[in-house]
């Protein structure tokens, strides 16, 4: 009974796991309540869960602090149901968000407090929705922003000049296909870094007729920009406001638009190499008043530069629009871009430049790294064989005659026994003495008058013996051989 009473009053207190929904399907941490015809989110939600699928239900709105249960949240789908609008702090729990689809609901517009909260949102899909407005600082706080899906909308008009709210470092695709757009800043989306370029994408709206809209697009194309290249088809304008209806596809039907000439100032890259260390000048042509104008350039980096220019004034901008790199630096390749602007979001492209900074060639220099090498080892191999076969002696005192006097080198100085010829007072028939006399030549230590001090060995007496071997002046001959034989005189 003690047992029994113990267990129901531990069943009691200890919290008791979250269940999957009924009418959801649960893996370790994934929850699918897709195809439900749910009309509100199912109350008890695993903890565990970092993929939600409500998808395809009947969804009408969604309450503040509704993911406060999942704090390990990454990718949610509620796409396919019917919400309208966005409380202000329904994902202000989501912190870890990366993955957003929203689309083919019924949003009217994207409010500046819709997504703030989704610090860490890479892709948002709100495409197939009925938004006719996105503020203007909708995606400021979203840096990490790579992907944003609008397509399929009524979007009369976007807030292109804010573009860098969405992440102008890490965005690769803005598609704002199939929407209203009647027209576009072409000035501020050819100022837009390539990779922002090659993932705009503007087909299929019904923007004004102009040859800066033409020229840019064909700008694009010639580079190979996804955007353009594979939709030049769906690339519409709109000749005239009057017939709404008047749209051509003016990238395929190019002869429209012979007219519009491409100078420098429009479509032309410039190419300009420098040598490292130099000065860099790079100036536009332009005709605008100077009083009433003011200049920026786009680094390959994607940096706006304005005068006097940046901090270290590695690059400066003169009040004439002129840009100048103090010295040439090989991180400093690449296109930049000069602007005009007359007022805050008013720009308009003078040039491009895309510099090539080079190192300077050797003076001289004839021969590559390869064939110097192997010189070097043919030269290396003949004077190695040279020293083997046609040096006479690798010991110069060694080799010298016998006739001639030569002081005991090194190489002889300690081990050599020096012996000498008989005596000229010796017949051809002297017999040989019994007595054999040894004469070592000691370790060099010191010269007198330039002549080597000998030691006798032991056995003589008497240094001035007849019999025992003398050093003789500069005119007379000794000679040393190694050789473990003694010598008998």
């Amino acid at each position: 009974l003690f047992l029994l009473l113990l267990q129901l009053c531990t069943s009691r207190t200890s919290p008791q796991p979250r269940r999957c929904p009924a009418a959801c399907i649960c893996t370790s941490d994934l929850l699918s309540c897709s195809r439900r015809m749910l009309q509100r989110v199912p109350q008890a939600l695993p903890p565990t869960t970092t993929t939600l699928d409500l998808s395809h239900n009947a969804l009408t709105q969604l309450h503040d602090h509704w993911l406060a249960a999942l704090p390990h949240l990454e990718a949610l789908h509620i796409n396919h149901n019917q919400i309208r609008d966005l409380p202000p702090r329904a994902f202000h729990n989501a912190s870890f968000l990366r993955h957003l689809d929203m689309s083919s609901n019924h949003l009217q517009a994207v409010k500046r407090h819709y997504f703030e909260a989704l610090v860490s949102l890479e892709e948002l899909l709100l495409y197939n929705n009925h938004i006719t407005r996105v503020d203007e600082n909708a995606f400021a706080k979203l840096s990490d922003l790579r992907k944003v899906y609008l397509s399929w909308n009524n979007l009369t008009a976007f807030p292109f000049h804010a573009v860098q709210g969405l992440g102008i470092y890490n965005l690769r695709t803005l598609d704002l296909s199939s929407n209203n757009l009647s027209s576009i800043p072409v000035e501020v989306l050819a100022a837009l870094p390539e990779n922002v370029g090659n993932g705009l994408y503007l087909h299929n709206n019904p923007i004004r007729c102009s040859c800066s809209l033409y020229l840019m697009l064909q700008h694009w194309n010639q580079r190979g920009f996804s955007s353009v290249k594979d939709f030049s088809e769906e690339h519409t304008c709109k000749v005239s406001d009057n017939v709404p209806r008047s749209l051509i596809k003016f990238l395929k039907h190019s002869h429209m638009f012979e007219n519009c000439s491409a100078s420098a100032e429009d479509g032309h890259l410039l190419h300009l190499e420098v040598m490292v260390g130099q000065p860099v000048l790079l100036t536009c042509n332009t005709s605008l008043p100077h009083t009433a104008t003011t200049y920026m350039w786009i680094t390959p980096h994607h940096e706006p530069i304005k005068h006097p220019g940046n901090s270290n004034r590695s690059l400066e901008v003169y009040r004439n629009g002129s840009l100048r790199i103090a010295v040439a630096k090989p991180w400093l390749s690449g296109v930049y871009v000069g602007l005009a602007t007359n007022s805050p979001y008013n720009f308009s492209r003078m040039c491009e430049f895309n510099v090539t900074v080079l190192y300077p060639k050797a003076a001289g220099e004839t021969f590559s790294t390869g064939l110097t090498t192997l010189l070097g080892c043919i030269v290396s191999l003949v004077l190695v064989i040279i020293y083997l076969y046609l040096t006479p002696c690798r010991c110069l005192g060694c080799c010298r005659k016998p006739a001639l006097l030569s002081p005991p080198q090194e190489c002889s100085a300690q081990s050599s026994i020096l012996s000498t010829t008989p005596p000229a007072t010796d017949g051809p028939n002297r017999k040989a003495s019994a007595n054999k006399h040894v004469v070592f030549l000691e370790p060099i230590r010191e010269t007198q008058n330039g002549k080597i001090r000998l030691a006798l060995g032991e056995d003589f007496p008497d240094p001035k013996h007849p019999k025992v071997l003398q050093l003789k002046s500069d005119s007379e001959s000794i000679s040393s051989v190694f050789s473990d034989t003694p010598i008998v005189s």
